[in-house]
């Protein structure tokens, strides 16, 4: 079974969503991005606990995602994936909380920016180790598989992840025991330092899928519309019953890794041409909507003064008591 080409005939957008939708998943990528920006002032006036991974450049593949599936789906994050959980349907005060390690955060403050996590709304949890959530994916697929449910798990892992052992036996066994699982390669072509075609002998993740007995598509990963149509074909395809799919987004991380990251193994040209309007995820969405770069900027700000709202929450809000340290725990 061979991998599929990457999508090229443009999916339409009324084919996919209805305006009203579109703006509101184009204002969470808005939201997402002003997080972010807001989220790496917080962490130069030392104001965050850890490190930090930024997804700016890469929001159109949390929407692309979340507008495919239903919200009864099981979500694994990565740890690069703020907008993932507000387009899941997390809540901004408790994500933003969190971040700052507070009490009020979605993980009282305990996960802080790496391991986010609402069991709630089905957002399972984001995890630092590269590639992990791919094996605990399996016991969520074994569960729905089990209860005979139409739910399915999306799970997943960067580039870098893809190389891990732990993908790998990930995605044979959910082949073996046909899994209702669509592991997904957002591919940002850096893994740390290093370029995605040096890392691998292949052109595209996807291209794996064959190894293991499932179909893999990439697709453009700072189209919305691309992102949304194969994860939908994805979601028909293990609803069914049929196993596992594999998908790539190929997208760019604008930022560096984490805010330790010198980014000494790219040019500045080379950024400035993936955030340029013709690239950005948000203006080639917008586009789309017939929309200004004016109405881009009004909506912008209006996802500016939630942020601002949602750090006054964190502000206030107070830390984490010693008090009830042990909670959660197993022992």
């Amino acid at each position: 079974m061979s991998s599929e080409k990457a999508v090229k005939k443009q999916t339409k957008l009324d084919e996919v969503m209805t305006r009203d939708e579109a703006l509101h998943w184009l204002k969470i990528m808005l939201l997402g991005r002003a997080f972010e920006e807001n989220a790496e002032e917080l962490y130069n006036l030392g104001k965050t606990h850890g490190t930090m991974h930024l997804s700016i450049g890469q929001e159109a593949v949390a929407v692309g995602i979340r507008s495919a599936l239903k919200s009864t789906d099981y979500f694994f994050n990565t740890h690069r994936g703020h907008t993932h959980f507000l387009a899941w349907g997390g809540e901004l005060n408790g994500l933003m909380a969190e971040f700052m390690g507070k009490a009020t955060g979605v993980c009282h403050g305990r996960g802080g920016s790496m391991h986010i996590a609402d069991i709630k709304k089905n957002i399972i949890g984001s995890n630092g180790i590269l590639g992990s959530s791919t094996a605990l994916s399996l016991g969520y697929g074994i569960n729905v598989q089990l209860k005979k449910t139409e739910q399915l798990i999306l799970v997943i892992f960067g580039d870098g992840g893809a190389n891990e052992g732990v993908v790998h036996e990930s995605m044979n066994l959910a082949a073996i025991w046909k899994l209702p699982i669509i592991f997904f390669c957002e591919n940002n072509s850096f893994a740390m330092s290093m370029r995605f075609k040096d890392a691998v002998a292949i052109k595209a993740i996807s291209e794996r899928a064959c190894a293991y007995g499932m179909p893999g598509i990439t697709v453009d990963g700072n189209d919305v519309l691309a992102i949304n149509k194969a994860v939908k074909d994805a979601a028909d395809f293990v609803r069914a019953g049929k196993g596992p799919y594999l998908v790539e987004a190929i997208t760019y991380r604008v930022r560096g890794h984490s805010r330790s990251d010198r980014q000494n193994y790219r040019t500045r040209e080379e950024v400035k041409e993936w955030i340029s309007k013709e690239k950005d995820p948000i203006y080639r969405f917008a586009k789309l909507l017939n929309l200004s770069d004016e109405d881009v900027e009004k909506f912008g700000k209006e996802a500016k003064l939630e942020i601002k709202k949602a750090l006054e929450f964190a502000e206030n809000s107070p830390e984490p008591s010693i008090e009830n340290i042990e909670e959660g725990t197993y022992a």
